[in-house]
């Protein structure tokens, strides 16, 4: 896809206040033991073969870029083309809307204006999903639309996503909060690189709202179409979504229909040891990563790496990030444990399935 570039936005915080997100953005949350959420958006973008992407960058960008780096891991350290790191605003974008915040785009022209693409692909890291995005592509030409969308159709309610009003599959109208059955934004779209600029024209005196806002009143001029998805999708933008999206994947169904041999979700490596399962370890149904060494019991549950679970300890339905241990005799359930914590010998950390738990990271 050599005519289209693509651009992430990593720079709007969830709706929700948690300490998972106090010292990283979301598009940085360890998940599934070793990707980040960031890695589905790159790879979609990457395994379509665009070579060209842009990552407009939040203020506590640290993480993230300790993660993607120069983007080898992803073929984009590259002299043509390759990954750009952008600037955005501190906060982001509102947190009713959707995450295309138009002074971002404004801001960040001279990507756009330099390259001699035709399209653009945006795309944002809240959302888990695996999509061939040469398929949306294709559609969105033969359909000759001005944008096409990626939707799905909503199995819940929920209110931190984007819905669409859609007729005949032409976008009507768009507001915040999706109910069961409605077109459900998947904060993923394909559009014009020159209608792109049109609108960063059109739209000057009110580049305080996000693109679709902004967008609203011409959806009778603009060619809006959808693009439905059938496939797994996540959305994560509280601590019960981020919660529910990884223990998801405990169900190998989810797994081998987000992680397909012909679309890998690439994430940056780690030269890290297998994980190790001493005498008197019992686990079961649980993801364990590099690293960990499992003295105890584990069920249920997804373990970052180097994670260490002595002797008599029990993690059951949890999420026990990168570097914590949990000493001999403590009990762990329906928790997030944050990276490079102790859990102390004979100590409790327990949630419910309603109301998990999330011990802070802790400082390294």
């Amino acid at each position: 896809m050599e005519k289209v570039i693509g651009l992430i936005t990593c720079n709007y915080s969830t709706k929700e206040s948690s300490p998972l997100t106090e010292s990283r953005p979301a598009a940085s949350l360890p998940y599934f033991g070793r990707y980040r959420m960031v890695d589905f958006a790159l790879s979609n973008l990457v395994n379509c073969g665009i070579r060209t992407v842009g990552m407009v960058m939040p203020y506590n960008y640290r993480s993230i870029i300790d993660h993607v780096g120069s983007g080898k891991d992803w073929d984009l350290d590259r002299k043509n083309g390759g990954l750009f790191i952008l600037p955005g605003s501190a906060f982001g974008t509102s947190r009713t809307g959707a995450r295309f915040l138009l002074r971002d785009l404004i801001h960040n022209k001279a990507y756009f204006t330099r390259s001699t693409s035709d399209a653009v692909i945006f795309s944002t890291a809240n959302f888990v999903f695996n999509v061939d995005l040469n398929k949306v592509y294709d559609a969105h030409k033969a359909s000759g639309a001005d944008v096409t969308v990626l939707t799905k159709t909503a199995p819940e309610k929920d209110p931190d996503v984007t819905a669409f009003d859609v007729e005949d599959g032409r976008v009507q109208g768009v507001h915040h909060g999706a109910t069961f059955g409605e077109s459900m934004f998947l904060d993923c779209f394909v559009i014009g690189r020159q209608l792109l600029l049109d609108m960063f024209d059109w739209y000057a005196a009110t580049d305080y709202l996000d693109l679709f806002e902004a967008m609203a009143g011409d959806f009778g001029r603009v060619n809006v179409r959808t693009y439905d998805y059938d496939g797994y999708v996540a959305p994560v933008f509280s601590k019960r979504a981020f919660y529910r999206a990884n223990m998801d994947l405990l169900n190998p169904r989810v797994t081998a229909e987000l992680f397909p041999e012909e679309r890998s979700i690439k994430t940056k490596t780690h030269d890290t040891p297998p994980a190790k399962f001493e005498v008197g370890s019992r686990v079961i149904n649980s993801a364990v990563s590099s690293g960990d060494r499992i003295y105890g019991s584990v069920s249920d549950s997804i373990l970052g790496r180097n994670v260490i679970v002595e002797a008599g300890a029990t993690v059951r339905n949890s999420i026990v990030m990168q570097g914590c241990v949990v000493k001999s005799g403590a009990r762990v359930e329906n928790a997030i444990v944050d990276r490079a914590n102790v859990v102390p010998a004979g100590t409790e950390l327990r949630g419910t399935p309603e109301d998990v738990l999330i011990k802070e990271k802790a400082h390294e």
